[in-house]
């Protein structure tokens, strides 16, 4: 009975809008998933009266599917994953695609693929962004592995991805070979890291420094959503500080101060150490999860140590004004770095990414989606080689604009005592990516003084490394030279 066009494993709710969303589109989809009764009851309740087919075990999956059979697992990522590919194996026939729309690492695609590939099955790792609602309506997809499989399911794809609100283009295309989707995915989820982070930073400020109530709050989120700052994220934020509990009081007020995580930003940050980049806004927006974690030693010292006592005395419309402008300089910082590590992940892994098409498919669907993003996406169509964002003219005029707010606003934060972990790390990393002579050399030569790890010298050739004895006798200091 070949009647089903698309498989999909895993019926938690990402899986069951999936579904709903694919047979909206005209697909007929066979579903199964390990507890078999969820089966019966989605086909009773979200999928009834639709083309959705159930099935109660892998075999009876796999034999309801047209060939090439198409099926997507959406199972919590790592073991899991390899042991239901495991449990399909004896069911697939050469040519058919394995489709992992979890949050896999993308060393774990990258493996998959090619095990998969000397079977003579087609694997394909796809980031899917955008939470349930997402996946019911239209999530940003982005689909990599075996390049053979694009092809067989394009169609489907891009029909229930999200569409961009100025051109209708589907947010989904193919990102890349091997493992690329799920990098990408991986780098978009650090950046939503950063883009929250920076968000409550901001929070933090107008309610520290200037005492902004949540309707006042409410009004000047809104306000930003309508400019440069337009986004999902900041749109949701206003929602967020106007929401009330049953007695009137802030729902806000009421939430612990603890933040979780899931993992991928740590990801994104241990790549960026492999690589040797430095991707400082995501790294510093864990690690303010990190802290927020550890809630009865925050209360234990504020106990010991006290903020200062310093009472702003500014411009009060002009401070709302300077934080709205840092927030946009480290947000431009926060992208500039997330696409200076996919540009370097491509190098490294051989991958052939398209940077614009990147910023396109995160137009809509996914939760970082954001009106910045086509200008991302024009910056890359002006120079598909740019080096960096930073170089592009429009950023360069952006945050020559936001420079004076930025640097006021983080030391507004240091003389009152208010953690800017994000914001200080964006304006650090510019500073000293537009600085043409660090001190490195002194940390060099500390490096070359106890442990002779040589250095590079200013007057000869990058790739010639020079040791010296520092502590040559009357000071005479010896140098020799080493080709590497």
């Amino acid at each position: 009975m070949q009647e089903a066009d698309f498989g999909l494993i895993g019926l938690a709710v990402m899986g069951q809008n999936l579904v709903l969303n694919i047979n909206d589109h005209g697909w007929k989809v066979a579903v199964f998933n390990r507890t078999t009764s969820k089966v019966d009851d989605f086909l009773k309740g979200p999928a009834k009266n639709t083309q959705v087919v159930g099935t109660h075990s892998l075999e009876e999956l796999f034999k309801t599917l047209k060939r090439p059979r198409k099926v997507m697992l959406m199972v919590k990522a790592g073991a899991p994953v390899d042991m239901l590919i495991e449990e399909c194996l004896p069911f697939l026939e050469k040519g058919d695609i394995i489709i992992d729309g979890g949050n896999s690492h993308y060393p774990d695609t990258e493996r998959r693929v090619k095990e998969l590939q000397e079977k003579g099955i087609l694997f394909m790792g796809a980031g899917v962004s955008g939470g349930e609602e997402g996946a019911r309506h239209g999530p940003s997809i982005m689909p990599g592995g075996n390049p053979d499989a694009w092809p067989e399911v394009k169609e489907i794809f891009q029909a229930i991805s999200a569409k961009a609100e100025e051109d209708g283009l589907p947010c989904c295309d193919w990102v890349g070979d091997g493992g690329a989707g799920h990098y990408v995915k991986m780098v978009h989820n650090g950046i939503e890291y950063g883009d929250m982070q920076l968000i409550c930073e901001a929070f933090h400020l107008l309610t520290s420094v200037l005492g902004c109530d949540y309707n006042e709050l409410q009004s000047i989120f809104a306000d930003w959503n309508k400019g440069q700052l337009h986004s999902y994220l900041i749109e949701i934020t206003g929602s967020i500080l106007g929401h009330r509990e049953a007695d009137g009081t802030p729902t806000i007020d009421k939430i612990l101060d603890v933040a979780g995580q899931k993992g991928t930003g740590k990801w994104t940050g241990i790549s960026a150490l492999d690589i040797g980049l430095p991707v400082t806004l995501i790294g510093e927006a864990v690690f303010a999860r990190c802290l927020s974690s550890l809630k009865e030693e925050r209360t234990n010292m504020s106990k010991v140590y006290k903020a200062p006592k310093v009472k702003f005395t500014g411009d009060r419309k002009q401070f709302i004004e300077d934080v709205r402008q840092a927030l946009y300089a480290s947000k431009i910082i926060s992208y500039a770095q997330g696409f200076m590590l996919m540009r370097a992940a491509a190098s490294e892994f051989k991958w052939d990414l398209d940077y614009g098409s990147i910023a396109l498919m995160w137009r809509a669907g996914c939760i970082i989606r954001s009106r910045f993003l086509n200008d991302i996406k024009k910056a890359y169509d002006k120079d598909p080689k740019l080096e960096n964002l930073l170089f592009d003219d429009f950023f360069k005029k952006e945050i020559t604009g936001a420079e004076n707010s930025w640097r006021k606003v983080i030391m507004t934060a240091i003389e009152e005592g208010i953690p800017v972990p994000c914001f200080s790390t964006a304006l650090a990393f510019f500073d000293g990516y537009r600085t043409e002579r660090l001190p490195a050399n002194l940390l060099q030569a500390q490096r070359d003084f106890f442990g002779a790890h040589t250095y590079e010298r200013v007057d000869q050739p990058r790739g010639k490394f020079f040791h010296t004895n520092w502590t040559g006798a009357g000071g005479d200091i010896t140098s020799s030279s080493y080709n590497v």
